[in-house]
């Protein structure tokens, strides 16, 4: 039976062929495992044990990445050795994972062209936050996109502010049309009276300042609505 190396619980202290920082440097990080990952963001761990050991607490609780993603303060503190900075750093870093989708399809101008690309874009971000949140695609008239915006604080409660700027925006960037998300905390994506008042409104204000709606989506949880594919608008 083959004996499992017992280290010191300061990871600076273990063999260089072991620590998680120099075999990503070394190897890539595609060869970590996710508590090697994590450890080199918690960077140390607590009392009597290591980074590693800290990381592998963080996985057993949470299970992925995803449930880290969406979890509370209030969870992560729980974590024996969690403080303030290392969960700033974990949740820092899950949030530029997210992002990186949306600056690779900026980056390569791609084109809209259903429903589903807006969805499978936009959904990893959108689907697990907590609060609603409203974000529109800017497109050429080619819908190509132009960029991402988001409405600080938005709901469609708020229409009027959101309208406002979205309009702005499309006037500032010379874009031809706009695709509008909103998220619905509960993970059901069914249209509420508000929503479809709304987009009615966004519709004609749209066509007012010759900007065309393609279309209003609404995530849930692994799932969305359409405006356009239901002929709403």
């Amino acid at each position: 039976m083959p004996k499992i190396k017992k280290y010191s619980t300061h990871i600076k202290d273990w063999p260089s062929t072991d620590r998680p920082r120099e075999k990503l440097l070394r190897n890539g990080e595609h060869t970590l495992s996710n508590s090697e990952l994590l450890a080199i963001l918690v960077r140390n761990g607590s009392k009597g044990e290591s980074a590693i050991d800290l990381a592998r607490r963080i996985l057993h609780k949470f299970k992925t990445f995803r449930n880290m993603s969406h979890s509370d303060i209030s969870q992560w503190k729980e974590i024996k050795g969690m403080g303030i900075a290392k969960i700033a750093q974990i949740k820092s870093a899950i949030e530029i994972g997210r992002r990186f989708r949306e600056d690779e399809k900026l980056e390569e101008n791609s084109s809209i062209e259903s429903s589903r690309d807006v969805a499978e874009l936009m959904m990893p971000r959108m689907r697990d936050l907590k609060k609603e949140v409203f974000k529109a695609i800017l497109l050429n008239s080619k819908n190509k996109m132009i960029d991402i915006i988001e409405i600080e604080k938005g709901t469609v409660d708020q229409a009027n502010p959101i309208m406002r700027e979205i309009f702005h925006q499309c006037l500032k960037y010379y874009a031809s049309s706009i695709i509008c998300i909103h998220n619905h905390p509960s993970g059901n994506p069914t249209p509420s009276s508000r929503d479809k008042k709304f987009t009615s409104e966004l519709k004609q204000g749209g066509h007012i300042l010759n900007i065309e709606v393609l279309d209003h989506i609404i995530i849930g949880d692994n799932d969305y609505f359409s405006f356009a594919d239901k002929g709403m608008l």
